[in-house]
């Protein structure tokens, strides 16, 4: 098994007219790996052209808009596994979602295949959820945040190409936080006041996860829409503004 420098090397040879057993000499791979790159014959391989991040050159993946929601609903409540033989290297993507919110689980579903066409999303019944999941050797590249242990016990920041695409969809990104780890919903009010007990309710949204770096993140996004927002606590961010909560109504909305 080769790196992604040395297959990068050996089309860059074939790239400037050597045939196939010159640059086997150059570089030492045979010339059937060879024929394989140039052909891209490897189904679902980190030595193809598959994921975008695997390319020569590396592009940001598509369509940015599911991406950027896959990416939200990842950092929010999602993780990254290691499946089977280890030296096959294969990956699970695993976002749980609630029984309670179909539209989610459609929309989860729909996002994983939009990400990784080539690959199977299945739908796992769990108690009172869903897990969505979908293998491929590829998900560490188009999710580099992941890493060993909690999120919130390492940094999370997110790659150029990943900023790109969250300046260029917020909504999208926020959305995908809140489906994973946030709700909108009716804050009940109680006070005692001179005249007597005033007992009012407003709408607003929470976004709750113990990483200060995927706050920042999230509160970078809602900035970008222009959604009025504060720490409501040392954990969570909180959206109550009514024109701040009725503009974020327009990217989120109530989970169905």
């Amino acid at each position: 098994m080769y790196d992604l420098t040395v297959r990068h090397h050996v089309l860059r040879l074939l790239r400037s007219g050597l045939s196939v057993s010159e640059a086997s000499r150059q570089s030492g791979v045979s010339r059937s790996t060879i024929r394989e790159w140039r052909d891209r014959r490897v189904p679902d391989s980190p030595m193809t052209g598959t994921c975008p991040r695997c390319a020569d050159p590396p592009h940001a993946p598509s369509p940015a808009p599911a991406y950027a929601y896959l990416l939200g609903l990842y950092l929010g409540d999602g993780c990254l596994s290691r499946v089977g033989d280890p030296a096959k290297d294969v990956w699970s993507l695993r976002i749980i979602c609630a029984d309670a919110w179909p539209g989610l689980i459609r929309e989860c579903v729909d996002a994983q295949r939009a990400v990784r066409p080539t690959n199977k999303v299945r739908v796992v019944p769990k108690q009172g959820c869903r897990e969505v999941n979908s293998y491929s050797k590829h998900w560490p590249h188009l999710l580099p945040q992941h890493g060993p242990g909690m999120k919130h016990q390492r940094t999370i920041a997110l790659h150029g190409w990943q900023r790109e695409i969250v300046s260029a969809q917020p909504g999208w990104f926020v959305r995908g936080l809140i489906h994973s780890d946030g709700y909108r919903g009716d804050n009940h009010v109680r006070r005692a006041l001179p005249g007597g007990v005033r007992c009012y309710s407003y709408p607003r949204y929470l976004f709750k996860n113990e990483s200060a770096d995927i706050l920042g993140l999230c509160g970078e996004a809602l900035d970008l829409l222009g959604v009025a927002w504060r720490h409501n606590k040392r954990n969570e961010i909180s959206v109550a503004r009514r024109e701040a909560v009725e503009l974020l109504d327009l990217f989120v909305g109530p989970k169905y």
